[in-house]
Order: C-alpha cells, then structure tokens, then sequence
C-alpha cells in the first residue's frame, strides 16, 4: 500500500478548509430586478436604489432581489431582504428562512 505524501495531504486539507470557509461566508445571489414586476433588469438600474433620480433625467426602478432563481427574465424564491436568504454551505447553520 502507498503511503500520501504530506504535502498531497496538506494540499488537501487546505483545499477541503478554503472550500469551507468561502461556503460559509459567501453572499447570496444578487440580481437586479423591478419589485413591482420581478422582472431582471440591468444592474445600473439598482446602482442607486430603486426609484431614485440618476442625476440624468431619468430613474433607477431596479432593487436587489437576492437568492431565488431565474426562469423566462422574472425571479422567484429569493427575497428582496438579504437577511432573509440562507445561503447555506458545509459546516453553516442558516436562520433565513429564504421567503419572498
């Protein structure tokens, strides 16, 4: 039987604690979306807040819909409180309860 190298094991272990950590502290999925219709809109629709003046002429109608999914351009089982997503991962013990 072969024996691991430590530095294959090392290597590993690093890999197994990255992915844990970088599970744990990612944010959720951040779209911009119209709150009236759910549909996707560009993100420099949000980059302001929704229905604020750009300085342009015109407005930002966009809000940060996070979590959820994409199906035909509308969002849906994501939340537009971002506390409220559970982004889950190894190892975390969520509180969101993921509603919109």
């Amino acid at each position: 039987m072969r024996r691991l190298r430590s530095s294959t094991v090392v290597l590993g272990g690093m890999g197994v604690l990255a992915a844990t950590i970088t599970a744990c502290g990612s944010d959720p999925d951040r779209r911009c979306v119209d709150p009236l219709t759910r549909e996707e809109l560009p993100s420099y629709q949000c980059q302001s807040g929704g229905g604020d003046d750009d300085g342009n002429g015109g407005t930002h109608r966009g809000a940060y819909y996070y979590g959820g999914s994409v199906q035909d351009r509308k969002v849906s089982g994501g939340s537009f409180d971002k506390t409220a997503v559970d982004t889950g991962g190894f190892g975390c013990s969520g509180s969101g309860t993921g509603g919109g």
